[in-house]
């Protein structure tokens, strides 16, 4: 089974709170009866590019530099060094320490969700190479005339009073209005150099407009 964590933008959180939660999914990633464990973070909850620059060191480390002060460090030890003999590793401190970094490279996996809208995904892969260089990256491409008509029509289903094959007209009518508006917006980048972006979102966002 796996843990998963996400961080949970609050009045007030920053980067304090955040290297609170790092303890948290690296503890369990890598400490005592350490598992498989997911840290799942968007680009609209990077505030401070600070944690960035952390996710950039477990990416490309597997631990944050004085991340755990003195006595946290200690405990992590104590709860690791058993699972270390077990592996044959030595039980000094800084080979228990090793382990635990080791192990949370092997259990963590982290997930960047990030908008290719703009300059920002660009600046931050320069920033922090680890993005690039120890990630895998998954480019969403445009969504093919299957996969938009499968999605009104299942998003169609519970209209009530109107029949099926109004339902049918009207996820064929969105399927051709997206597919129309991409193409349109690629005559408008070409003649203004001005880029659209049309998203699933706004596909779904129209929907939304036969659904209300």
């Amino acid at each position: 089974e796996t843990a998963e964590f996400e961080i949970a933008l609050t009045k007030g959180y920053g980067l304090e709170a955040f290297r609170e939660d790092e303890k948290k999914f690296l503890i369990s990633a890598g400490s005592g009866d350490s598992k498989p464990t997911m840290f799942l973070i968007s680009d609209t909850q990077i505030i401070n590019e600070t944690f960035l620059e952390d996710i950039n060191n477990i990416l490309n480390a597997g631990e944050v530099p004085n991340l755990f002060p003195n006595d946290e460090m200690d405990r992590i030890i104590g709860d690791t060094r058993a699972k270390a003999k077990e592996a044959g590793r030595s039980e000094a401190k800084d080979a228990v320490w090793q382990f635990f970094i080791e192990t949370v490279r092997d259990k963590l996996h982290i997930i960047l969700t990030m908008s290719p809208v703009g300059s920002a995904l660009r600046v931050r892969m320069r920033m922090f190479p680890a993005l690039v260089n120890c990630c895998t990256i998954d480019w969403f491409l445009p969504w093919p005339d299957e996969a938009l008509l499968a999605v009104s029509a299942r998003q169609l289903e519970g209209m009530q009073g109107v029949g099926d094959d109004i339902k049918e007209a009207v996820s064929k009518a969105c399927c051709s209005i997206h597919q129309q508006v991409l193409v349109t917006a690629g005559v408008f980048e070409a003649r203004l150099r001005r880029k659209v972006y049309v998203t699933p979102k706004s596909y779904l966002d129209l929907i939304g407009f036969y659904l209300e």
